[in-house]
């Protein structure tokens, strides 16, 4: 799938804080609903800080390793962008699937408050999600022709789909 820059900013009104669903070490990641065949498309859109030292070869990294791995339980890159905005300076995005449930760790570490609703894990979701990460890291780390070692693993980096079936991002 081909985007632009114009597209990108399009789907998340202009990288809007209304649309932010996390920030992490190398970047924003942003919520964008975009038009592809006629059918709208709910995205993730990741969108790296090149001020941050490391985020260039983070993003290579990344675009490299999902590019030659395929996992059910990995996320799932649609599309990436390197090349300029608007106003002529670097950007880089990885666009991925959009995971509706979140993140585990929002799951595992809510706020108690009477504000919102308190969801929980029952201990069967619980094992289902440890077995999809156990499975994507066992076929990571027998991955071939090079074994891929995934760093930096903890809770807000499995993501859960509408099914509550976790992939491994990030």
């Amino acid at each position: 799938m081909r985007v632009t820059y114009a597209e990108l900013a399009h789907a998340t009104n202009s990288f809007s804080s209304g649309n932010l669903i996390g920030v992490g070490s190398f970047g924003s990641v942003f919520k964008g609903q975009i038009m592809i065949n006629g059918l709208q498309v709910t995205m993730a859109i990741k969108v790296l800080n090149l001020l941050q030292h490391g985020a260039a070869q983070s993003f290579d990294a990344e675009c490299e390793t999902l590019r030659c791995a395929r996992h059910r339980n990995l996320v799932k890159i649609l599309t990436v962008y390197s090349s300029v905005d608007f106003r002529g300076l670097d950007f880089k995005a990885i666009v991925f699937e959009y995971l509706s449930n979140g993140n585990l760790d929002q799951w595992l570490h809510q706020p108690i408050d009477g504000n919102s609703e308190y969801k929980v894990l029952d201990l069967v979701q619980r094992l289902d999600i440890s077995i999809d990460v156990v499975s994507t890291l066992e076929y990571l780390h027998t991955h071939k022709p090079m074994p891929i070692i995934h760093c930096y693993l903890k809770p807000s980096n499995i993501l859960l789909d509408g099914d509550m079936v976790a992939h491994v991002g990030d």
